[in-house]
């Protein structure tokens, strides 16, 4: 093997995931937007793979049906374990001959720049197969696969936890079940397996102990990180992840110049963008592709999914900002504000208790409270066009399809049904009625 090696990736992703208790396959359940399989596959080809290979149950179309264009899928038909799924990889490898990289479907916190590291290891060292390996600690639990070496050092084996002795369980090493193998070396000891084991499945993890038994080289790249090898078997396990992968987000986030004034409370996509200088206050979610600008703030209690918050905009607190909301530089959506599908133009207003859906508002508006766009004619999504400087007072509703011109006023408590002509007043209510006595006579009916 040479560091010019082609590179195979075999990604594993065919177990049932029957302690998720779900319905969904486990590695399509998601974390910060993405599934579990796209943070696996993300890292995979972060690698630079020539070809790539995910191995999946017979019964898992959805699968297939979410992997990206030029990954391909195998099946593996019985649930044999991990040695047979890769065997299964082979079968679409056909002839490929080179490095061939095996990891997880259902460990999402793999880390790109491990893998780099991992296969330069492997290229350095001229190993038959490098496994990435970490050191245990109680934070990450005890189930991990023991890295037995020799009296010189030397990877012997790996045993697994319900194979191990006392002695063997004792050890900190452990392995996160990512490896580099050499095909030429893979292939033939796949073929060796057998199920003289406590699951009576074919493991991967013999794989390594066979080779070093023949004498080819096994080396271990320690990685720093041990949750890089953890992975999501359970909700519980779930959490934990995307607890890490926050952290993460946010951390990019901040080193590239944006504020997270608390980032264990803040949860942003990983297909969020931040700019600059933009502040995210506590207890805010920011989803999809939401676009926050250069010196916006958010929050706290705001949640974003797929809007554009513009430059030195104001959206929050408990604000809810929904697809298709644009937010312009310099505008406010503010308290208990909910926007759809809707664009607020530059310097505008829509300051408290208001629901603004369907609609253009214009630069420099102000949006009174309480206000409501009634876009739902009952057939259809109808829109309602404000203008530029336009006052409008509190209650009022806008029932659309409607137009305001630019400079128009709305009275309080209107429902305005017609345009309002530029720098008119719309009022539209119905003349206050009182009736004299009515509650002396209403008190003696008892």
């Amino acid at each position: 093997m040479t560091p010019g090696s082609p590179l195979a990736c075999v990604l594993l992703a065919a177990g049932q995931g029957t302690r998720m208790r779900s319905r969904t396959p486990k590695v399509l359940h998601e974390i910060l937007g993405r599934t579990l399989l796209d943070w696996a596959v993300a890292a995979c080809l972060e690698s630079g793979p020539d070809r790539m290979v995910v191995v999946t149950n017979p019964d898992a179309d959805a699968v297939r049906e979410r992997l990206p264009a030029g990954v391909e899928a195998a099946v593996q038909e019985r649930p044999l374990g991990t040695g047979d799924a890769v065997a299964a990889a082979r079968a679409a490898l056909g002839t490929f001959a080179g490095d061939v990289m095996v990891l997880y479907g259902d460990h999402p916190l793999t880390d790109p720049a491990s893998l780099r590291d991992l296969r330069a290891t492997h290229s350095e060292a001229g190993a038959a197969a490098t496994i990435l390996t970490f050191e245990r600690t109680a934070a990450i639990g005890a189930d991990f696969g023991r890295i037995v070496r020799d009296a010189g050092g030397g990877i012997e084996r790996i045993v697994e936890v319900r194979d191990a002795s006392a002695a063997e369980r004792a050890i900190t090493e452990v392995n996160s079940g990512i490896y580099v193998f050499r095909s030429e070396d893979l292939w033939p000891a796949l073929e060796g397996l057998d199920t003289r084991n406590d699951q009576g499945e074919l493991y991967l993890t013999d794989v390594i102990g066979a080779l070093a038994a023949r004498g080819r080289p096994v080396v271990g790249h320690r990685h720093a990180e041990a949750t890089g090898g953890l992975g999501v078997n359970t909700r519980a396990d779930l959490a934990a992840a995307a607890a890490v992968l926050r952290d993460r987000t946010n951390r990019a986030h901040m080193l590239a110049g944006a504020t997270i004034v608390d980032p264990a409370t803040t949860w942003i996509d990983a297909s969020v963008e931040l700019e600059r200088d933009a502040v995210v206050h506590p207890f805010t979610v920011l989803r999809g592709a939401t676009w926050v600008g250069e010196g916006a703030q958010v929050g706290p209690h705001a949640v974003a999914v797929d809007a554009r918050i513009g430059a030195g905009a104001l959206v929050g607190p408990f604000c809810y900002l929904r697809p298709g909301a644009d937010v312009g530089p310099g505008a406010k959506a503010g308290t208990f504000v909910e926007i759809k599908n809707a664009s607020i133009g530059e310097r505008a207003k829509v300051p408290h208790l208001s629901y603004i859906g369907d609609a253009e508002i214009g630069e420099g508006t102000n949006i009174g409270a309480g206000n409501i766009t009634a876009n739902y004619d009952g057939t259809r999504k109808q829109r309602t066009t404000i203008g530029r400087d336009v006052h409008t007072s509190s209650d009022t509703v806008f029932v659309a399809p409607v137009t305001i011109g630019d400079g128009a006023w709305t009275a309080a408590g209107s429902v305005i049904t017609d345009d309002i002509p530029p720098d008119a007043l719309g009022v539209a209510r119905t003349p206050q009625k009182n009736i004299e006595g009515y509650g002396t006579r209403k008190r003696s009916r008892g």
